[in-house]
């Protein structure tokens, strides 16, 4: 099972630091990453003061640079907002960069300050992403592309350059809970990465298991259809030391996301909850969280990686030493148990 870290580029809620540090900080952590053996780290896309990620290839672009092995992939490509032309040729170019490490996991974000700043009308909100989906496809496996659709002009028997260094750039399909993109994810035979940020994992389980029958019916073969997990989580030398780190900011980012939605404020107790033997939330010691993952793994009937987002606030030297444990401990326990 791979293990990998996603972050969305977030200030720390304690630390009076400028973007330009945040950045610096950002591209340490993912060089440490690297360095221990983790097998990924992506950066997110947002379009809100909270983060730095607006424009992710760039930072991954930095990353490979100072990196050797480690795979860099987004989390998620907001494609909705973006033209699949422009977001191939960044990714095949961060792929020529990094010798063929890039990925990418397209998505419609969990936030949808995209829609208003790009134009998009949210009436839109599926049929746009449908459409560009499927347009990045024929780019990534066509040599040439003639196409049309609604939302972008047409392109006949067009070549799209760069080519990456990879034969066939891996494209993963980042969901949440709407069942009909379980389905096409595994109608298009796309690995799968769901973002788990809550409740409790097992309770997936059904929408996975709708995306590999999606997937056999099309006429993909198991081994195909990989799932993966991203989850909220931190890794420290004791549970307690977790939680007790992870909390105040866990709460102050998902009290001021809670204003936004109709959410009641996080308690200590629901926390608590969420990171116990069945919770979403994978905080805790190294022994523990590997253990957890496995459940995990179980519940969903086998997963091929799970990506930490520690970000919530955390000072950059308490996340430096959670990717340490993570490289350290919690990937050779997966690799044993």
């Amino acid at each position: 099972m791979e293990l990998g870290i996603d972050s969305f580029a977030a200030f720390p809620i304690n630390d009076k630091v400028t973007g330009n540090i945040v950045l610096q900080q950002l591209l340490e952590r993912i060089t440490l990453a690297d360095q221990v053996g983790l097998n990924s780290f992506g950066i997110g896309e947002h379009h809100r003061a909270d983060f730095l990620d607006s424009a992710p290839t760039m930072i991954l672009a930095a990353a490979a640079a100072k990196t050797k092995n480690i795979r860099l992939t987004s989390a998620v490509t907001v494609l909705s907002a973006a033209d699949p032309v422009r977001v191939f040729q960044n990714f095949a170019t961060l792929d020529l960069l990094s010798n063929g490490r890039a990925e990418i996991v397209a998505g419609r974000g969990s936030f949808t300050d995209a829609f208003p700043l790009f134009g998009l009308d949210m009436r839109d909100y599926d049929a746009v992403f449908t459409e560009k989906l499927n347009l990045l496809l024929q780019i990534r496996d066509n040599e040439k592309i003639t196409w049309s659709g609604r939302y972008r002009p047409s392109l006949t028997e067009q070549e799209i350059f760069p080519k990456p260094l990879q034969p066939k750039l891996p494209i993963w399909l980042g969901v949440g809970g709407t069942p009909a993109s379980f389905t096409r994810a595994g109608t298009l035979g796309l690995p799968l990465m769901v973002a788990v940020i809550g409740g409790e994992t097992h309770r997936f389980a059904p929408l996975v298991k709708m995306y590999r029958q999606a997937g056999e019916k099309a006429g993909y073969k198991p081994h195909e259809l990989k799932v993966g997990l991203h989850s909220l989580g931190y890794v420290a030398e004791s549970t307690q030391e977790a939680l007790d780190t992870y909390y105040p900011g866990y709460k102050t980012v998902f009290d001021k996301v809670g204003l936004e939605r109709g959410w009641p404020p996080v308690t200590r107790e629901g926390f608590n909850a969420q990171s116990g033997f069945t919770g979403a939330l994978l905080v805790g010691e190294p022994t523990e969280i590997a253990e957890r993952i496995l459940r995990h793994s179980e519940a969903l009937g086998g997963i091929s990686r799970v990506t930490f987002n520690m970000d919530i606030g955390l000072p950059h030297s308490k996340m430096m030493q959670a990717i340490e444990l993570l490289g350290t401990k919690v990937a050779p326990l997966l690799r044993n148990l």
